[in-house]
């Protein structure tokens, strides 16, 4: 019998935990309420609100670059099992969600003889307590259904061989499975001892950088107001004057001001009017710092460089970028392992050992595509290296470094045996 610490528990730690998962999606989907210090903010301008799609930035740039390829000696079929459940899509979503919230999960649905069926969900919607060994599950809970009013409608409690299922107005019931773990797996971002189910990708430092540059670019709509209608004031006005049109003050080209009957006339001046230097100059601040928290640079926040950079420089400025990417591409290639993994258990309806998969190895996509001065350079150094020692670099080598996949022998014998019938049937008609 395992000590679970039960249902109950586990939706206490989501309804915890979901409240800022759910203010990292605000800051993703820029529908998150900055906090106006209302100093500079005139009453008529309170419930204006500007947005700032850093945060998006900051997930979607490196999601973009971590592409999930395929298994490596891949001896239970695991490729067939993500193939049939659109491994693009449900790869690419389980990324984006497990940066956002530190967490995603991949439910492992039974669909009787035909093959498992694989289902993302985000980590507002699920948890459970983690073997930090095996990255796998001990049990979780997970909502599955929700109404439109975003009530609980479905809810399912994973142990090991087991799910139950709680449906609203209906009793609960069990599905066995000979799967040895729960059939729910954590995809998760930079996993460490403390916090076992990772670190968001939207950091507190994140949320407040960007904070403070909407709050500028909020001040400096404010001052545009301003720039574009400075104030002007005029000294000395009879009391016996019509009140100015204050808008025909403002847009007219020409205003005419008669002396008074004691030949008094006003002074008529301008304020000195706002630049708006101070505020590109603060905003280009918070760039530079929310680049540094990051690994973007200050092209990728909207502040254009002079000079295009070529694809190596691209490349060596994102060098933080890069190492990020690897470090998740190791953890969310365990999670979509163990994934596989279970879902063979259910398709083959045996309980395998997690120790028969260790030969299989998830591989990615290179993080940076090549441009043609780069692969030149590659197939210069490969030449040498397998000059120094044959047959050290391969094929296989090579489409891990440049993403390009291989032509096989079979695809260029039907080319070559294609161009030879266009050839020899069409002297064929012309005899």
């Amino acid at each position: 019998m395992e000590n679970y610490k039960g249902k109950d528990y586990l939706k206490n730690k989501l309804d915890k935990k979901r409240v800022r998962v759910n203010l990292r999606y605000k800051h993703y989907e820029m529908k998150n309420l900055v906090r106006d210090l209302n100093i500079s903010t005139p009453p008529q301008l309170r419930n204006f609100m500007s947005v700032l799609g850093w945060n998006a930035k900051a997930v979607d740039s490196l999601a973009d670059r971590i592409v999930f390829r395929e298994f490596e000696n891949d001896n239970f079929n695991l490729n067939d099992i993500f193939n049939l459940n659109n491994k693009d899509v449900l790869c690419d979503s389980a990324i984006v969600g497990a940066l956002i919230s530190s967490c995603d999960f991949i439910y492992i649905i039974p669909n009787g003889n035909d093959m498992p069926k694989l289902q993302v969900l985000d980590g507002s919607d699920a948890t459970g307590v983690i073997d930090p060994t095996t990255n796998m599950l001990i049990e979780g809970y997970a909502v599955l259904e929700r109404d439109k009013y975003n009530r609980t409608t479905l809810e399912a409690y994973f142990e090991k061989g087991k799910t139950t299922y709680y449906k609203v107005g209906e009793k609960p019931y069990s599905v066995s499975n000979v799967a040895p773990y729960p059939l729910l797996v954590p995809i998760i971002y930079r996993p460490d001892a403390k916090r076992p189910f990772g670190r968001a990708r939207i950091s507190r430092a994140c949320m407040s950088i960007a904070g403070s540059a909407v709050r500028t670019m909020k001040r400096s709509e404010i001052a545009a107001e301003f720039f574009s209608f400075p104030q002007r004031y005029a000294v000395g006005m009879s009391e016996d004057a019509e009140p100015m049109e204050k808008w025909k003050a403002a847009m007219s080209s020409f205003i005419e001001i008669t002396k008074d009957e004691e030949g008094d006339k006003p002074t008529v001046g301008q304020f000195q009017q706002q630049a708006m230097t101070p505020h590109t100059e603060q905003l280009k601040m918070f760039a530079s710092a929310f680049a540094g928290e990051t690994g973007l640079t200050m092209d990728d926040l909207g502040f254009a460089t002079d000079n295009p950079s070529s694809a190596e420089a691209i490349k060596a400025s994102h060098e933080s970028l890069r190492l990020t990417a690897r470090k998740a591409q190791r953890t969310f290639g365990t999670g979509f392992l163990n994934a596989g993994y279970l879902a063979a258990c259910l398709r083959d309806g045996t309980a395998y050992k997690r120790s028969e998969l260790y030969k299989t190895i998830p591989k990615w996509e290179p993080i940076f595509e090549p441009d043609a001065s780069m692969l030149t350079a590659l197939g210069d150094g490969l030449i040498k290296i397998n000059q120094a020692v044959p047959g050290f670099l391969s094929a296989a080598n090579l489409q891990d470094l440049t993403g390009i996949v291989p032509a096989t022998q079979t695809d260029n014998n039907d080319l070559a045996k294609q161009m030879l019938d266009t050839i020899f049937g069409a002297e064929g008609e012309n005899e």
